[in-house]
């Protein structure tokens, strides 16, 4: 919840006047953090207190796994509203380091809603053809940004983190005006 990334995107969206919402699961269990991020959305869906008509999911690394997992879910169930307009995904674990040939797409392959990754082109858990291949056999309308010579934590050499979180923040918010035409502040 706390990650600078995380921290850093959330500010900026803030400033822009897109409401977040950051929480973490203490467990690296997917299964977990699905049902934990899922009951927050059913939450927000039912909520006198918010009154959303909609909200657009992101994680980051195995984050956007679950929010993956949780859109898939949903969208499976009868309950499908069109509540979740969107995920983003930054840093997406498509697979292992050195574990290329097993592919974590099930969820994104049923994905409908737009879908945004973040990823850096030297990410040794989302190669970046194997991303891009992925993506094409996805149905949803979908976007890649790649942060050049980034890794998964999103470093690169010869760029400040603050540098590098500019890009990504400008890139989500251009994204999400695309997708509800938010007004810039």
């Amino acid at each position: 919840m706390n990650f600078p990334h995380l921290v850093s995107l959330a500010a900026y969206l803030a400033s822009h006047g897109v409401l977040c919402l950051r929480f973490t699961c203490k467990g690296l269990n997917i299964a977990y953090r699905t049902k934990a991020f899922k009951t927050v959305v059913e939450y927000l869906r039912l909520s006198d207190d918010y009154k959303l008509s909609g909200v657009f999911l992101a994680g980051r690394s195995m984050g956007s796994r679950a929010a993956a997992s949780v859109i898939r879910q949903l969208s499976q169930d009868d309950d499908d509203d069109g509540f979740i307009q969107g995920l983003m995904c930054l840093s997406y674990p498509l697979h292992r380091p050195k574990l290329q040939s097993k592919l974590r797409d099930e969820d994104l392959l049923l994905i409908r809603c737009p879908v945004l990754f973040v990823s850096g082109s030297a990410d040794e858990m989302c190669e970046k053809q194997l991303l891009e291949g992925v993506v094409s056999k996805m149905k949803a309308p979908k976007k890649i940004h790649w942060i050049e010579k980034a890794n998964h934590g999103m470093t690169v050499k010869g760029r400040t983190t603050d540098n590098v979180m500019e890009e990504i923040n400008a890139h989500v918010f251009s994204w999400l005006r695309e997708n509800v035409h938010l007004e810039q502040k």
